[in-house]
Parts: structure tokens; C-alpha cells; sequence
């Protein structure tokens, strides 16, 4: 993916972030270096050197992106739940997918693990800001519920697979317990009921 004309700034970060996206999904995280991404977007080094400052400059700005793509999405899937238009089970795989085949577990345990404390802060504020925008869609309980579903999420990310096989159960049991976690919710916040499709 070449890209030869002249971007304006935020076009130019905008095509490095998703560059960044498609080395993470299909790599892992530790290909996500300014050399592999200035080579995918036909930039120099230098030139990703003055959006992002370090690897790690770029590495957050890439879970920022990430971060807000997924809870915008995630939002939306909410709210239609909310409305009766879409299902709990939708919220559930659109979060899970997010830290799974999106690319976000990897990469925030990978910054986690290379000594980045502070890596996470770009998705937990974007989570956050999640909450506070379905406030008006929910009771208090929907800070409660969102932590226990991206903590599911998150983990079921990273060691899922291997986990739900060696107890013998199927792949998708902890997604299954994260539809029920929400609808008893929004049962409980008395909300509009969501469809049982999954």
C-alpha cells in the first residue's frame, strides 16, 4: 500500500494508524515499528518520526485509534440494544472481537509487558468515555457491567482458547456467560429488554 501524493497531517497519520492496524492483525504487536510502517506507506522514517515522536509514540496512538474505533462501535450496538434493534450478543462479540481478532489484547499486553505502564491509558480513557456517553442509556450499574465485560473480553483475548479447552468447554462458553451478565443487567436497570438472537 504505496502512498505516493501529498497528504495533509492528519490524512497522513490517519493512513500510518491504519497501516499500523494491518501489521498488528497481521503480525502481532511487535511488528508495529515505525520502519514497518513507514515501509507499508511508502513514507520515511523520518516523516513517522514527526507524527508520532518514538515506536512508542506510535504504539499509543495506534491503541488511542483502536481504542475509540472499537467504543464507537460498541456504543452504537448498545444503544440499537438498547432500543430493542439489536441483541446483548452482538455487544458481547463486537467488545470480545475488539480485544480478539481486532488486535487490542495483544497489543495492550505486549506495551504492558515491554515496561509501558501507562499503556493501557489510551483504552481505558476511551472506555471510559464509552460509559459516560451511555450514561443516559443505563443506570449506575453500566460502570459495573462494563468492567466485567472488557476484563472477560481482555482475557478471554489472551488465553481463552487454551483455557476453555483444557476444561472441556466450548470456545465461546465465556462469551455465552457475558450475553447472560448483560441482559441480567438491563433487566435489573430495568431497560428495554434485548433480543435473545445471538
Amino acid at each position: 500500500m504505496s502512498i505516493r501524493k501529498r497528504l495533509s497531517q492528519d490524512e497522513s497519520r490517519t493512513v500510518a494508524l491504519e497501516a499500523a492496524r494491518a501489521l498488528l492483525l497481521e503480525s502481532g504487536p511487535q511488528s508495529v515499528t515505525l520502519k514497518a510502517v513507514a515501509a507499508r506507506v511508502g513514507r520515511t522514517h523520518a516523516n513517522l518520526l514527526h507524527h508520532f515522536g518514538t515506536a512508542l509514540g506510535l504504539q499509543k496512538a495506534l491503541a488511542r485509534h483502536l481504542a475509540g474505533t472499537i467504543c464507537a462501535t460498541i456504543a452504537q450496538a448498545v444503544v440499537a440494544s438498547r432500543t430493542g434493534i439489536g441483541s446483548a450478543r452482538e455487544v458481547v462479540d463486537l467488545t470480545f472481537d475488539a480485544f480478539d481478532s481486532e488486535g487490542g489484547g495483544a497489543l495492550a499486553s505486549w506495551m504492558l509487558l515491554s515496561g509501558n505502564e501507562d499503556a493501557l491509558d489510551p483504552i481505558v480513557d476511551a472506555i471510559h468515555d464509552l460509559v459516560d456517553e451511555l450514561h443516559d442509556y443505563g443506570s449506575g450499574a453500566m460502570r459495573a457491567s462494563t468492567l466485567k465485560l472488557v476484563l472477560l473480553a481482555l482475557g478471554d483475548s489472551l488465553m481463552g482458547g487454551p483455557l476453555s479447552q483444557s476444561l472441556d468447554l466450548p470456545r465461546v462458553a465465556v462469551r455465552d456467560m457475558a450475553e447472560v451478565m448483560l441482559r441480567e443487567a438491563a433487566a435489573k436497570a430495568g431497560l428495554t429488554p434485548t433480543s435473545q438472537a445471538g
